[in-house]
């Protein structure tokens, strides 16, 4: 099994598309690169602690690749907008990668190459190590499934989940 650390938005959005995923066999919500210790969602949102929500992706390598993982993330978010995605605006919300070792650092790299033949103009992307990862309040914890209805979740995540399973068909779980 491998984990990657990866903020790209609400975490929301991120879960629920990560969820929907073969090889995935977990998705948490959470918060890192800040300095704020034992940061709490409140406190994410005035966006002075310097975490952004990020989601801990764990999955396995021999069921979905390295590579779809993190393609995945650059197609169900836009990394050319800096300290936002849409109308979730903030440092919280930044485009970040944390990478645990070598490995996953040029990993991202190239995901990150990869990326900017897609995207026209600058990807605003940051690669970081990854500090403490601080677990997200339970209610955070795949949020999608556990309210559908809810607004946000409508406007926002069904789109993306909807344009994951269009692109992803091979990786994704069945109904």
């Amino acid at each position: 099994m491998q984990t990657f650390v990866l903020a790209g938005g609400c975490f929301w959005c991120l879960d629920a598309v990560y969820r929907t995923l073969n090889g995935v066999s977990d998705v948490v919500s959470g918060y890192t690169g800040g300095a704020t210790p034992n940061p709490n969602y409140e406190q994410v949102c005035t966006g002075t602690t310097g975490h952004a929500e990020a989601v801990a992706v764990t999955f396995d390598p021999d069921v979905i690749p390295a590579e779809v993982i993190l393609d995945v993330f650059f197609t169900l978010h836009d990394p050319r907008q800096l300290n936002r995605q849409g109308n979730d605006i903030g440092t919280q919300y930044r485009s970040a990668m944390y990478y645990t070792d070598d490995e996953q650092k040029a990993l991202f790299e190239s995901a990150l190459q990869r990326a900017s033949e897609y995207w026209d103009g600058g990807i605003v992307t940051q690669l970081e190590p990854l500090g403490v990862f601080f677990e997200a309040e339970d209610y955070h914890q795949d949020f999608f499934a556990k309210n559908p209805g809810q607004g946000y979740c409508m406007a926002v995540a069904v789109p993306k989940v909807n344009k994951i399973r269009a692109s992803y068909t091979e990786y994704i779980k069945p109904l």
